[in-house]
């Protein structure tokens, strides 16, 4: 088999990772990868570790043990800020800058997609006509639909999705779908964590389910 024979690295994979809070663990270990194309449906009562588990794949949070690679490298902070955009349950986002303000300022630190404008982006989740509003002074339905627009224009190819449904009606569930289904079909991934399936993209999913301490 020469190398160009080899099959392509997972865009992700996880090895023992486990994480503790006060000696207390919180999951793992846990061994998963994400192939390109692909997404991971994360599930789990409160206080099973989802958000937790995001974090630590952001670098947000330091593991107590594991590895992380990001395709086929170990995932470094240089790495894990190009090639991860995050999307927590928190809006993230300056309350006293414009929408339009927001995506500029966010691109200028992380960079955007070739061909696409924040103007564009605002228009397909819906807030055309809010590019002047602060961020203050949107409703949470409006904040989550500002962070996705921000997380379309990323070109990070791997989405993680920290319980993306909630604060939407079902026009912006089918909008969050849209884009996970646009971002497979780019060859991106996503981990999409959920307290149960009734709330997933229509997309090629595994699951990983978490139970407190341990994963089931």
């Amino acid at each position: 088999m020469t190398p160009n024979d080899r099959p392509a690295p997972p865009l992700l994979a996880a090895r023992g990772l486990r994480f503790a809070r006060n000696d207390e663990p919180v999951f793992g270990p846990l061994d998963f990868t994400v192939d390109a194309g692909e997404a991971l449906l994360v599930q789990g009562d409160n206080g099973a570790g989802k958000t937790t588990l995001l974090r630590v794949l952001a670098g947000l949070l330091r593991a107590d043990g594991g590895e992380v690679d990001l395709d086929g490298e170990p995932a470094g902070h240089a790495r894990r800020a190009r090639a991860i955009a995050y999307l927590s349950h928190l809006p993230g986002l300056k309350a006293d800058l414009s929408a339009m303000e927001n995506l500029d300022f966010l691109c200028g630190l992380q960079g955007r997609r070739r061909a696409q404008l924040p103007g564009n982006a605002l228009s397909i989740v819906g807030l055309a006509g809010y590019e002047d509003a602060l961020a203050r002074q949107l409703s949470a339905g409006q904040k989550k639909r500002l962070g996705l627009a921000r997380l379309w224009m990323s070109p990070a190819p791997l989405w993680l999705l920290d319980e993306p449904y909630a604060n939407l009606d079902l026009e912006g569930i089918e909008l969050v779908n849209r884009m996970v289904q646009a971002h497979l079909r780019e060859g991106g991934a996503a981990l999409v964590t959920t307290h149960g399936a009734y709330a997933a993209p229509p997309v090629r999913t595994r699951m990983l389910v978490l139970s407190k301490g341990a994963v089931a």
